[in-house]
């Protein structure tokens, strides 16, 4: 059975930071691209990061120079350190890992919420 689980979410005030981990079981992780998506209140899904399996990296222009994808394949885990957060960063925050073209697997989602 393959599970995704994020955890790390949690209340932050403007320009603080957190760091969000996606623990993976079930699957070869070390073989499967993991990105980041966060959903705004009331908003779609929108992608804001990646790591491929070798380890290239891609965000979205919004988060570049604040927050960092990262993983461990030894631990089958990735991580997303968030850096100077600002209120619109606040949403829901979900991993997904991918392989090939398949349709991939999601994690349940983890709640961030940047207010002072």
């Amino acid at each position: 059975q393959v599970q995704l689980v994020e955890s790390g979410g949690g209340l932050v005030q403007p320009g603080g930071s957190l760091t969000l981990s996606c623990a993976a079981s079930g699957i070869t992780f070390s073989t499967y691209r993991v990105a980041w998506y966060h959903q705004a209140p009331g908003k779609q899904r929108e992608w804001i990061a990646s790591i491929l399996a070798i380890g290239n990296t891609v965000y979205v222009d919004s988060v570049k120079g604040r927050f960092t994808i990262s993983r461990d394949n030894a631990k089958n885990t990735a991580a997303l350190q968030m850096n100077n957060l600002k209120p619109e960063d606040t949403g829901v925050y979900y991993c997904k890992a991918t392989v090939g073209a398949t349709g991939g697997y999601w994690g349940q989602g983890t709640q961030v919420t940047v207010s002072s």
